[in-house]
């Protein structure tokens, strides 16, 4: 079977799944820590990979910019490949100064700007969440790698370029933690589902100091998150 963007057939892809939103880091997972991985998709060059992980069978899949995208990839995912465990790991935005660039930031909830939810006819506001089962495990696979993260709220936002200069500063004020662009559609599509939905992000760039990480460090480094992530995704 393949849909309008992806060109696996139905076992081609694992029951657990990590999301980068670029496909070029989906690649370097790959290549670099999955043994004997085989590309399943190239359509729209959203790279997507099959391999296993300490014996067990984990996939990975670029998913794109923003919640549309997200939103397509992560619920083709689920209805029509069967997924289980879907995790993000992706890149986000510092609201707070002891939150630095290079650390790990778990959604525990998603706020967001966007209307991503009216596709669900919900009487009333939601608040997207990750699943219990993805957070617990990732706790204890934190202590035991000693990979520290900071878990809570973040905010999922449809505009990159916001001209209200400092807009962020009322997420901050909330004690959001980091803004990105995709967490509360997985967060949605998966409560939606009934499967497990997890969004980690490692901090590239901060609204308080003004650092960022370079584009290279996006796509090739970061890999303490890579590694929390495969090893909770095979627990």
């Amino acid at each position: 079977m393949s849909t309008h963007i992806n060109a696996a057939n139905k076992n081609d892809i694992a029951e657990s799944i990590l999301l980068p939103g670029d496909p070029l880091r989906a690649k370097f997972i790959a290549e670099n820590f999955l043994d004997s991985p085989k590309c399943y998709n190239e359509i729209r060059g959203m790279l997507g990979y099959t391999g296993t992980y300490r014996g067990v069978p984990v996939s990975v899949q670029g998913t794109g910019m923003g919640m549309p995208s997200m939103g397509i990839y992560s619920w083709e995912l689920i209805t029509e490949y069967g997924v289980q465990n879907l995790i993000r790991i992706g890149t986000a935005g510092s609201f707070h100064e002891d939150i630095k660039v290079r650390d790990i930031v778990v959604g525990m909830a998603a706020s967001t700007d966007s209307n991503y939810i009216h596709a669900f006819d919900v009487p009333g506001n939601y608040a997207p969440c990750a699943s219990f089962k993805l957070l617990s495990e990732l706790e204890a696979t934190s202590k035991h790698l000693d990979i520290p993260f900071k878990a809570g709220n973040i905010v999922s936002c449809d505009v990159f370029y916001e001209l209200k200069e400092d807009w962020w500063k009322k997420w901050a004020a909330m004690n959001v933690l980091a803004v990105e662009m995709e967490a509360a559609a997985l967060y949605m599509n998966a409560a939606y589902n009934r499967v497990n939905a997890l969004a980690m992000m490692t901090i590239s760039d901060h609204f308080v100091t003004g650092e960022k990480a370079t584009a290279e460090e996006r796509q090739n480094s970061f890999t303490d998150m890579m590694k929390l992530a495969l090893e909770t995704a095979i627990k």
